[in-house]
């Protein structure tokens, strides 16, 4: 949240409504208040039911956006499942970003599953949120090599790097219309290059 509120967006601090969180702890509270973005918590702890606590998110969004439709919610670092009321709400305007390289290891102890899994590509995805966990359509992808001697504190480490790279570049082609969510459910882009070739741990010895 940090990385994207310091990358001066086209969505401008005025135009950052709002920033909500299920843990009255989180970091990102204080750090919104400093830049006077209103905050609001929402313990989900508090209700008896998911439906209860997306009830209550909908009613703070309502609040703070005086009964308006956000034009993008950004979740990072929410660890809830949202249900599939909710997601629908808001298809096509909630993305998240996750500590893989998804379809890989969707949900928790990424780091430690890559590891035991042996790979040597690891890295975050940005998505839009849909009804199934991590596995809605993929924006952006940043790839990091796994080390001999990485472990899950140092490998966490530098994939979280590529996340604050990447997060905020995903929000700003959302909000300049360069990227959405299409009519069949695929990402659709437009005056993006998309990479092309491939990137191989270990490197290819052309010579042998």
């Amino acid at each position: 949240m940090e990385a994207i509120l310091n990358a001066r967006l086209p969505a401008t601090l005025a135009n950052m409504a709002a920033v909500i969180s299920n843990d009255p702890a989180a970091k990102g509270l204080a750090t919104a208040q400093a830049h006077a973005i209103p905050t609001a918590v929402v313990p989900h702890n508090a209700f008896a039911t998911r439906e209860a606590f997306e009830a209550a998110l909908n009613g703070e969004i309502a609040e703070i956006l005086r009964y308006k439709e956000p034009d993008l919610i950004v979740l990072a670092g929410f660890m809830r499942v949202l249900t599939e009321a909710f997601v629908t709400r808001y298809s096509g305007r909630m993305i998240n970003i996750h500590p893989s390289l998804l379809p890989a290891f969707p949900g928790l102890h990424t780091h430690r599953r890559a590891l035991q899994a042996g790979v040597r590509l690891h890295g975050c995805t940005v998505h839009f949120v849909t009804p199934g966990v991590d596995s809605g359509p993929i924006i952006a992808q940043a790839a990091v090599p796994v080390l001999a001697n990485d472990d899950e504190d140092t490998l966490a480490a530098r994939v979280l790097a590529q996340e604050h790279r990447i997060y905020p570049h995903a929000v700003r082609w959302f909000c300049e219309g360069r990227v959405k969510l299409g009519s069949q459910g695929a990402v659709e882009y437009s005056n993006l290059a998309l990479a092309h070739g491939a990137l191989l741990s270990p490197t290819l010895d052309e010579k042998s």
